[in-house]
């Protein structure tokens, strides 16, 4: 008899309390599913903010491998914010984080808002999707803000498998790095989406890669 139906019943009671701890997160209108392995998130929540939350809650959980999240936006507050009050909160929101450079932009539509514009580091990219996510009236991002293009290096794959090396909470010898120009493929397993995302983070570092293929898989201990 296969014990998957059990295991998975475990992750799903495991990511239900993980939400109903998380305070940013009213797990009341959030359904969750799990199918080897990987949660499915469904329901409707109050904020795009929430909605990350939600899905940062589940990867926290041992067991799982991936997320799917299916959570809808739809605020609760009886007040409207316009497109116009949504432009004005993005704008200040990008020129006041402080690693987001002017050559990122924003488009708005209704309650869909895509970044866009060239940066010299992902952090950058990331940090301006983190700015915006936070704020009322945003309901979806949309992150195409790109690299600019840099040389590829031959020392590239050494540089990053030292730098995984180096982190503690990586096991350097599950994971392999292979660099093709200024693509790098990682594969090979993590015990948590926390390690891989670590991995992941060890890659985007270096100063000759433009892409990143994380192929890593979780497999918990």
């Amino acid at each position: 008899m296969s014990v998957t139906p059990r295991i998975d019943g475990d992750i799903q009671t495991a990511v239900q309390d993980e939400l109903e701890w998380v305070p940013e997160v009213d797990a009341d209108g959030i359904g969750v599913a799990v199918e080897d392995g990987a949660v499915s998130l469904f329901g409707e929540v109050d904020s795009y903010a929430e909605r990350v939350a939600a899905a940062k809650a589940a990867l926290r959980v041992r067991g799982v491998n991936a997320v799917v999240n299916n959570l809808s936006v739809h605020p609760k507050s009886s007040s409207p914010v316009t497109e116009t009050d949504v432009a004005k909160e993005v704008k200040r929101a990008l020129r006041s984080a402080s690693a987001v450079p002017d050559t990122v932009k924003a488009e708005i539509q209704g309650h869909h808002l895509t970044l866009s514009g060239e940066v010299e580091w992902d952090y950058q990219r990331q940090a301006a999707k983190r700015a915006v996510r936070q704020l009322r009236g945003v309901y979806l991002v949309d992150n195409e803000v790109t690299l600019k293009e840099r040389p590829s290096a031959d020392d590239t794959e050494q540089r990053i498998t030292e730098a995984i090396t180096r982190n503690a909470q990586l096991d350097a010898k599950a994971i392999h790095v292979s660099v093709d120009g200024t693509t790098v493929t990682l594969t090979g397993t993590v015990h948590s989406w926390a390690e891989r995302q670590q991995a992941n983070s060890a890659a985007w570092a270096s100063p000759h890669v433009m892409d990143v293929t994380n192929q890593l898989v979780v497999t918990p201990w």
